[in-house]
């Protein structure tokens, strides 16, 4: 057929050549011509329709010859050949075959309509079917030019953006080419009007449709963006239409424009007129009621920002959207991902753009430079004279360079230079200006007086080196006078438009960091590319040197224990950028760079802020990303071989800990250095010194990682090693003094003493005795002071009282040290080397079994293998257990036996905890509490004995310290021995209600620990959890939040647990008002995303309503259905309860949430059958709520159910009676039921109160919860391990 057509265009190519064509031949040739095309282009399209297009002439594949593998061929292949003879053919003059010299439009659709079936083809826009794409387009292009194909290419385009998502590429394509190489520009009008004309309502419902559309005016407008200027008006419209991907294809198509056409500033005046219009429409769009029409505005704007758009319009853009961001979370769910990250990326970007130009007001600079001033300034004045630049000479002698020098040096942060530079320079240049007013006043100190001094040069005038020249120069010639007269005042519009420049680029900075909050909470949305723009956004600010950047770095810190790969190597890659790579000077000064850049990191951060840098920096160190030279300035600040100050010093060991988790030799191979020099005779006047080089020698053993199912050498030092000597020392010397940083470095030193010594128990019996026997010998200097007869009776008093908290305080805390220590030597290292030690002997075994007789060997063992493989099992698991029997027994029975010297402390602990009356210091009453607890964590038999104690102090307790540690105390009993705390948890839950912010913070973790680790059973109870997101603390409801976030992760955790906490909170007696159970309820829902489980709910909230004894608890429980994604299932579930809450529709508010639940459901149903249902239904509820209400009118004293008009009065009542008592037993899921009372205790009708007796004399018992109040053991909960310790 290929060659048919082909000879018969090569024929009709000489034929409309000729002049002389006659009608008869015309006919024939005309007919010749419908005939084989129709022929081609059926047989292409048949070929196109067929599935398989491999080989569709020819035999079977299996059968195939030479000659019909010949003859077969790939239609893939050939479609473009008959497409180009095709167009070949269209571009002779047909017209003269026709007699009227118009080509009948059957023939052109004919001709076209191969094409469009082609383009049909959803694999037609891949690159390796290119020719055939352009082939077809060409084809139409033709037809478009010499054929008035332009109605029909237009319908059919439309129509097929309407169908096929694939092709709007292809016609983009199409298009370009057809305006480019055709000339066809009015083809982009029509479709555009044609696009234009499409009913909105349609569009919105038609997804598929809009995709289309909207991809085709999106890309289109990237290709030909002046034919579409031309003719945008049609399309304008839609911006007001319901559908919004149309809204962003048009809103898209202007930012083309904007950037490709009307942009430059030699615009006309309708060209300017235009760009304003469409940045105005731009603008207003970002306040649009969809939220990825936002999203996309912000996109376009990042694009726009880059290019051309002014600070002013950039800083009212910026207000606007912070202004428009729901301040509610529950509004920003669906949309907050792209939104945020593009209000990120758009801030990014204008910063690129504007804060270079931002001048901050020396003013702030200085308010925020102040604070590390002063710190600088007090580390300086511990240094002696000859070290702190006292008779300092210069070698600049102009006091105008030593003040520029000054001031730059507070910039770049080296405030310790500074303080020096104007020491010297106070007495270099005392009787030259700026120097010779500094005069110090009688009222202020040197340091006030320094300070004054800095911040009169910071903020008042500065000389600057690259002034401006004069406008007008001061050596203009006389012929020169007459050319700058207007000079002035094109100078002053210039420096006009300058500051108006200026101050919008310090209103979009001030937008800017007021947005920093807002930016900083996003880092921990659920959305990975927010966080991670987020974090870039931070990185950004901080590179531009804004001080306020530092808070968002910092939070940023806990996301490096992300469980996301994404989001901790963008934390990893901004810390990098930041501290990692600092710019100029040789290798020495970059590390001090970085050094600088930490330690002011690490200014007042918290110990969770330390952990999270602390994993960043081993990162670093484990990759070789932190230098030698690093390290070494490290030692250096550390030995005080570089001159540094206390704070340097002290972040240098703490810089050195966290490089050793990731490299242990950093620390291992200066072990003397450490104790020599951080460990000294100095090691009373800084603790916390101290106990930062404790912690850097523990990382010695953080490198030690056995191989599985092995178990290595562990580390121990000798007793006679002289750090212990030096901690004992430290621990000795410090018991009798009054440094609040003992006890805290008394607790890292045992903890290094058990961690590295051999027999460390031995070591801390020779400290305990130590500080006993200094407790005694100060005790009885006491009481031989105040039994001198001369001594005034309350003279000492006080002191003496202070000494002694003093010293009871530091001796119950060190004893409590020990305890909680040797529990966990025994539990971890001495178990540990137990199974070492087993398995070396069995390994040693084996080896002699195999080099002894394998044949007696064989003899022994004949006709018994199971056995002793069995037996050889059971011996592996026999003495794993016999040694975990062992390590139990000793923590049982010897560790507080009355011989052992922790037991000598157990009276004293017991004695301070009974009598918080005559124990009243703050210090001793916690230091005591958790002494009892880490006494509790030896023994199950010591802690059974003494809970009621220590739960009695939880709860009565005076101070919020001890109930906040009791409660953590409480919680690692509970991980312990979850067996006696079990009765406990009622007691545990109570501190979640605790007045005290702090305790129900603590509270609300240990149970959020304890519940997602299943180590509490999930009571009733945790409703008190549910209150705390209303708490009035913000910091306590984003980690109630987090704990439900983290329950709805196991399976239908919340929705199992809805019920009891709606029958809970919805009680009057709870305490939570209407509006806040409201808020609790709408979070917990949220979590309820199944349909199954709604279905569910529906069903148990309706048949709620019969159990329901208040007006409050019927409106609460029509709110809880209101927030419930009904569907027509559910429907079916309400009317099949309806007879549970149709006596309490007559309540308004009942009644409205009702409909409510049914106008939604209206809303989102499609189908006309479901449309019909709610109608009825909400009918019915109609005429339930009139009657409900009509029945109160006229007997106000009673209320009848629907469907009760028929029934008589008596019998009804006796019904609902009777209902009512059978009901009560299939709603009890509802009604957490009350814990069983044994019958011993149901005997007891005497009322027993609890005293918490402030008398010495009393007796323990008092002090504590009476056994009736004790809670009886219920069902044991089972233990994963008996060895774990927590």
């Amino acid at each position: 057929m290929l060659e048919v057509v082909s000879n018969h265009s090569s024929t009709l190519t000489t034929i409309l050549d000729s002049a002389d064509l006659v009608p008869s031949l015309r006919a024939v040739h005309c007919n010749a011509l419908k005939m084989n095309c129709y022929g081609l282009v059926r047989l292409a399209e048949a070929f196109e329709t067929e599935p398989s297009k491999s080989n569709l002439v020819g035999l079977d594949p299996k059968r195939k010859s030479k000659k019909s593998q010949g003859t077969s061929f790939l239609w893939e292949e050939e479609r473009q050949h008959v497409l180009q003879l095709l167009t070949q053919l269209l571009q002779l003059d047909l017209h003269r075959l026709w007699t009227s010299s118009i080509v009948e439009e059957e023939f052109v659709s004919l001709m076209t309509g191969c094409c469009y079936h082609i383009l049909e083809n959803p694999g037609i826009g891949h690159q390796k079917h290119r020719p055939t794409r352009e082939a077809a387009i060409h084809l139409l292009g033709v037809a478009l030019r010499r054929y008035d194909h332009m109605l029909s290419a237009t319908l059919k385009v439309t129509q097929m953006l309407q169908h096929f998502e694939h092709v709007a590429p292809v016609f983009v394509e199409a298009v370009s080419l057809w305006i480019k190489e055709y000339g066809m520009r009015s083809i982009v009008g029509e479709l555009l009007r044609e696009i234009g004309q499409k009913c909105p309502q349609e569009l919105a419902r038609d997804t598929s449709a809009t995709k289309g559309y909207a991809s085709f005016l999106t890309e289109l407008a990237e290709q030909v963006p002046a034919v579409v200027l031309a003719n945008m008006s049609v399309l304008l419209h839609h911006l007001d239409g319901e559908s919004y991907g149309i809204r962003n294809a048009i809103l898209a198509a202007m930012a083309e424009m904007l950037l490709q056409v009307l942009n430059g500033e030699q615009l006309e005046d309708a060209a300017r007129s235009t760009r304003d219009q469409f940045l105005d429409t731009l603008q207003a769009h970002t306040c649009d009621v969809h939220g990825l029409v936002r999203s996309r505005m912000l996109q376009l704007f990042t694009r726009i920002v880059q290019q051309k758009l002014s600070c002013t319009d950039l800083t009212e853009l910026l207000q606007k959207e912070k202004e428009e961001t729901p301040g509610n979370e529950g509004q920003v769910q669906n949309h907050s991902c792209c939104y945020h990250r593009q209000w990120g990326t758009v801030s990014n970007s204008a910063f690129f753009f504007t804060l270079q130009l931002w001048p901050i007001p020396p003013e702030e600079e200085w308010e925020a430079m102040q604070p590390e001033l002063q710190a600088t300034r007090e580390e300086l004045s511990w240094l002696p004279a000859a070290r702190r630049g006292g008779g300092r000479t210069f070698e600049v002698g102009d006091p105008a360079q030593v003040s520029d020098r000054i001031i730059q040096l507070l910039r770049k942060s080296s405030y310790k230079d500074a303080v020096l530079l104007v020491q010297g320079a106070i007495h270099c240049f005392q009787e030259t200006e700026p120097f010779v007013n500094c005069t110090r006043t009688e009222e202020e100190d040197e340091e006030d007086f320094l300070l004054r001094l800095l911040r009169t040069l910071y903020t008042g005038p500065q000389p600057r080196g690259d002034a401006q020249e004069p406008i007008v120069g001061a050596e203009n010639t006389e012929g020169e006078e007459h050319g700058a007269e207007g000079q002035p005042s094109s100078e002053l519009a210039k420096q006009e438009m300058l500051v108006q420049y200026l101050q919008d680029a310090y209103n979009f900075s001030a937008k800017i960091t007021d947005a920093m909050s807002l930016i900083s909470r996003m880092m921990y949305e659920s959305s990975i590319s927010v966080v991670q723009e987020a974090i870039e956004f931070f990185v950004i600010v901080s590179q531009f040197g804004i001080p306020q950047a530092v808070l968002g770095v910092r939070r940023m810190l806990p996301l490096i224990w992300s469980k996301e790969p994404g989001i901790r190597e963008a934390v990893l890659n901004a810390y990098r950028r930041l501290y990692l790579k600092p710019s100029g000077g040789s290798e020495r000064a970059r590390a001090h760079s970085l050094l600088q850049s930490l330690s002011l990191l690490m200014v007042d951060a918290s110990l969770a802020t330390i952990q999270c840098l602390g994993e960043i920096i081993s990162e670093f160190v484990q990759k070789d990303e932190i230098k030698p030279a690093v390290v070494q300035l490290l030692w250096e600040q550390f030995t005080e071989k570089s001159e540094c100050s206390a704070l340097e010093r002290h972040a240098a060991i703490m810089l050195l800990g966290m490089m050793a988790r990731g490299k242990p030799e950093i620390v291992g191979s200066n072990l003397d250095i450490l104790v020599t020099v951080g460990l000294d005779d100095r090691v009373h006047e800084n603790y916390r010194l101290a106990q930062e080089v404790c912690n850097a020698i523990s990382k010695i053993t953080s490198g030690q990682k056995p191989a599985l199912g092995k178990s290595g050498t562990p580390i121990r030092l000798p007793q006679s090693h002289l750090l212990f000597e030096r901690l004992s020392k430290a621990v000795i010397m410090g018991f009798v003094g009054s440094s609040p940083h003992w006890i805290p470095f008394t607790e890292t030193a045992i903890t290094l003493i058990y961690q590295l010594a051999e027999e460390p128990e031995e070591v801390c019996t020779r400290i305990l005795q130590h500080c006993s026997q200094q407790t005694l010998e100060k005790l009885g200097e006491v009481e031989g002071t105040e039994a001198e007869p001369g001594s005034s009776p309350t003279g000492g008093a006080g002191d003496s009282s202070h000494v002694d908290a003093l010293l009871l305080t530091h001796l119950v805390s060190l004893a409590g040290d020990v305890a909680l220590q040797q529990l966990v030597h025994l539990e971890l290292a001495v178990s540990a080397e137990l199974r070492r030690r087993r398995i070396l002997g069995e390994e040693q075994e084996m080896k002699e079994r195999t080099g002894s007789n394998v044949k007696d060997v064989r003899i022994k063992s004949t006709g018994n293998e199971t056995t002793m493989e069995m037996e050889l099992g059971l011996v592996g698991a026999s003495a794993e257990d016999t040694e975990a029997e062992l390590i139990r027994s000793i923590c049982e029975t010897e560790l507080l036996e009355g011989k052992q010297l922790l037991s000598t402390f157990v009276p004293l602990v017991l004695k301070i905890c009974n009598n918080p009356g005559h124990y009243s210091d703050p210090a001793l009453s916690a230091a005591a509490a958790l002494a009892l607890g880490k006494f509790c964590m030896v023994s199950a038999e010591f802690c059974d004995a003494h809970l009621r104690l220590l739960f009695t102090m939880m709860e009565k307790s005076a101070l919020p310290s001890v109930r906040a540690n009791l409660m953590i105390v409480a919680g690692d009993l509970a991980i312990r021995f979850p067996n006696q705390v079990e009765p406990w948890t009622p007691h545990l839950y109570a501190r979640l209600r605790d007045p005290c912010h702090q305790v129900r913070r603590t509270a609300a973790l240990v149970m959020t620990h304890l519940i997602l680790k299943d180590m509490v059973k999930v009571k009733g109870q945790v409703s008190e959890m549910a209150a705390l997101l209303i708490d009035p603390e913000e910091e306590i409801v984003a980690l109630a939040r987090n704990f439900f976030a983290e329950l709805s992760g196991k399976d239908n955790a919340v929705y199992n647990l809805l019920p009891d906490i709606i029958s809970r909170l919805s009680d009057p007696d709870s305490g939570i008002e209407e509006q806040p159970f409201r808020t609790i309820m709408r979070q917990l829902f949220s979590y309820v995303t199944k349909d199954r489980q709604t279905e569910s709910l529906v069903e148990k909230l309706c048949q709620r309503f019969r159990t329901a004894r208040t007006e409050r608890q019927h409106r609460d429980l029509g709110f809880c259905l209101t927030l419930l994604p009904l569907t027509d299932r559910g429907l079916r579930k309400m009317q099949d309860n309806f007879e549970c809450f149709g006596d309490k529709l007559q309540d308004a508010a009942v009644y409205s949430c009702f409909q409510t639940a049914l106008g939604r459901l209206r809303r989102l149903s499609t189908k006309p059958e479901m449309k019909t249902l709610v109608e009825e239904f909400e009918q019915k509820l109609q005429k339930c709520h009139n009657r409900g209400l009509d029945s109160i009118a006229e007997s106000p004293t009673e209320s009848r159910c629907p469907g009760s008009n028929s029934r008589p009065a008596p019998q009804t009542a006796k019904r609902t009676a009777t209902s009512s008592r059978r009901q009560r037993k299939p709603d009890s899921s509802f009604i957490t039921p009350q814990p069983r009372v044994s019958r011993a205790h149901r005997k007891i009708s005497k009322q027993v109160y609890v005293v918490f007796s402030s008398d010495e004399g009393n007796s323990p018992e008092e002090a504590e919860l009476s056994e009736d109040e004790t809670p009886s053991k219920t069902t044991p909960i089972s233990r994963a391990s008996s060895r774990r310790v927590q």
